[in-house]
């Protein structure tokens, strides 16, 4: 009898541990299938949400509008060999990494902002791949590179602020802040602004596709131009990982300005690969007292050295003293 009742229990955790471990292979092979429950716009919704705003140069142009309904249905995948080894057609971009359509007028500029650092080998990689990538999406943008030149530690939020004044200069009225090592792997995730600020990362594999948590507002980001100087851009006082996307997120909250996401399938990223930062020891007490500072720590005291202006073949550098 005991021997019997032993059998069954030990058939039973077979069972269960053959189970779990089937599990555990659905979830490493297919992880988009366990991406986080959040609220994000429909199809139509998004259609609605676009905010269609160009420069000057592409208000001159007399051609038919651009759609794109069909890139979004499609969200066709992109993250293959093909585009991440080589530049292709590259006669088509412009200098300074600028890029548009010739034959139709786009609806939407965007300057894409890159912080960086010391990361050539993931701004190659960024380069070939973003350059195919965002041709596809019949939009005019333009790559800044704002580069730290000092050896400070690392002021990510600091950059965009001057990422965002450069990208204003040329007249652009959607800024996209992204990290050099993350890309986009399905066409879907459109890089133009949406009326609230959009998380454009919400599905990143680092996460398994899954979005660790509903306040997070980092990696990349879309914010109408208008609405960054609302809140005053982003805190200049994180220095090293860690804090600043926080701090951001509370900055929009303070002003009652929500965030809006895609769906997950639209919102599916790859980080590439690299050494850990140095994180900010200070990031915490320097967050509990963000909202004290918003209104006076930010583009209203941004100050920097601008170095030098490059204007590339695929990118715009800014080599700037913090």
């Amino acid at each position: 009898m005991y021997i019997r009742i032993y059998q069954r229990k030990y058939h039973l955790v077979e069972i269960t541990t053959k189970f779990t471990c089937a599990l555990a292979l659905i979830y490493i092979c297919l992880p988009h299938r366990f991406a986080s429950h959040y609220n994000y716009l429909s199809l139509k919704q998004i259609e609605n949400a676009l905010v269609s705003q160009v420069t000057h140069n592409i208000t001159l142009q007399h051609l038919d509008e651009c759609s794109y309904g069909d890139i979004l249905a499609e969200n066709r995948y992109m993250y293959r060999a093909q585009y991440r080894e080589e530049i292709l057609r590259s006669e088509e971009i412009l200098s300074g990494g600028e890029y548009y359509p010739e034959k139709c007028r786009a609806r939407f500029s965007t300057a894409i902002i890159v912080p960086y650092r010391q990361r050539e080998e993931q701004l190659h990689s960024f380069l070939i791949y973003m350059h195919n990538y965002l041709r596809h999406q019949r939009i005019h943008y333009r790559i800044f590179l704002i580069e730290q030149y000092d050896q400070k530690p690392f002021n990510r939020a600091k950059l965009f602020n001057i990422g965002s004044n450069i990208a204003a200069e040329y007249g652009f009225p959607c800024l996209i802040f992204s990290d050099v090592d993350l890309l986009p792997l399905n066409l879907g995730s459109l890089y133009v602004c949406t009326q609230l600020p959009r998380h454009m990362c919400s599905a990143l594999d680092m996460w398994r596709f899954n979005l660790p948590y509903t306040g997070l507002f980092g990696g990349v980001v879309s914010i109408r131009t208008e609405q960054f100087r609302v809140v005053n851009g982003m805190s200049n006082l994180y220095e090293g990982w860690g804090g600043e996307d926080d701090d951001f997120y509370e900055r929009l909250q303070a002003r009652n300005i929500d965030i809006c996401r895609f769906s997950p399938e639209l919102s599916e990223f790859t980080m590439l690969r690299h050494k850990p930062e140095e994180k900010n020891e200070n990031r915490v007490a320097l967050l509990r007292a963000g909202v004290l500072r918003h209104k006076m720590d930010g583009l209203n005291s941004l100050m920097y050295d601008e170095k030098e202006r490059r204007i590339h073949s695929l990118f715009t550098h800014i080599l700037a003293e913090t």
